[in-house]
């Protein structure tokens, strides 16, 4: 199957094309043409990346004809820590995800799966279900909502099948190390005490391979819609800090209290993945526990753990 991915070189994108690729797939990975690459080394011979700003609508039609893929999954978006909850960039990336559909479809592409965010949600409704209320509390999830609530039709009326993916919380190996599971544990591995918050915020938390792996399942289905991309596990964050403390053997430096919760952070967000289990049969491969032991020996393998990568994907 010949395979777009846009958004290659971020944290799911990278995790992406290499499933796809070992899957036996034809990939085809977008990146702008700014993008640090560091994700994206040793790629296997079936992996073409292709240097495409989709913000620029010539550029994007140029590469979209060339390619002329089968199915598409859609990441792209801006994410740099700490400005793209309000960036107007999220305005930009919702038109230039509508001018994709329209491409793909003229192309000739039959399906699109395209990530939505946990964040369109209310999240003061206990488990979320894809019927749950939406209630985007920022720029970056109104521009989601608003982009999934415009495709729906839109697809429709070109003929392009479309899945609504609304990704949970991930973790895993090439994480941005200013979030909070490579933070914790970056901090023990400098054998500094962490600043925590009482940590009583309840996640849902997926691996990045095994987020891949369930967005290559919706693609595989014809499952269309919202669908739920988590773990349907509920753990607290100060459960993840002394897991992480008990793996390195450092519990004495987990220290909570330090910080207050964040002003609006929600306190239980947690998806009810029935939908997509009972659709596709998929099943995470990665446990809490060994999910977290795979992210710490990866960094644990790089020595100096002062890169940052700011790039938008």
């Amino acid at each position: 199957m010949k395979m777009l991915v846009t958004g290659a070189a971020g944290f799911f994108g990278a995790a992406l094309v290499r499933l796809l690729a070992a899957q036996g797939c034809q990939v085809f990975g977008l990146v702008r043409p700014e993008t640090d690459l560091w994700r994206l080394q040793n790629l296997p011979a079936s992996v073409e990346l292709v240097a495409c700003d989709l913000l620029a609508p010539d550029q994007a039609g140029a590469c979209i004809e060339r390619i002329r893929p089968e199915l598409c999954i859609h990441l792209a978006w801006y994410v740099q820590p700490s400005k793209f909850l309000t960036s107007p960039l999220n305005l930009q990336h919702l038109q230039a995800s509508l001018s994709l559909a329209e491409l793909l479809a003229k192309n000739g592409c039959r399906r699109l799966v395209a990530a939505g965010t946990c964040a369109e949600y209310d999240s003061e409704r206990g488990y979320l279900s894809e019927a749950a209320p939406l209630l985007p509390l920022n720029l970056y999830a109104a521009s989601k909502v608003a982009l999934g609530l415009l495709l729906a039709p839109f697809a429709a009326q070109l003929g392009l099948e479309l899945a609504w993916a609304r990704i949970f919380y991930a973790y895993g190996p090439f994480e941005d190390e200013r979030r909070f599971i490579p933070a914790v544990i970056n901090t023990l591995l400098r054998s500094e005490p962490t600043r925590l918050t009482p940590g009583g915020q309840v996640r849902d938390y997926l691996h990045n391979q095994d987020v891949a792996g369930a967005l290559w399942a919706v693609a595989q289905s014809s499952l269309v819609g919202p669908v739920n991309i988590g773990s349907g596990v509920p753990v607290t964050n100060r459960q993840v800090a002394i897991q992480i403390g008990e793996i390195l053997g450092r519990p004495e430096l987990v220290k909570f209290g330090d910080l207050p919760y964040r002003a609006g952070d929600p306190m239980f967000v947690v998806a009810d993945t029935r939908r997509l289990q009972q659709s596709t049969g998929w099943q995470p491969r990665f446990g809490l526990e060994e999910g977290l032991a795979n992210a710490i020996n990866w960094w644990k393998e790089r020595s100096t753990l002062t890169w940052t990568r700011n790039e938008p994907q």
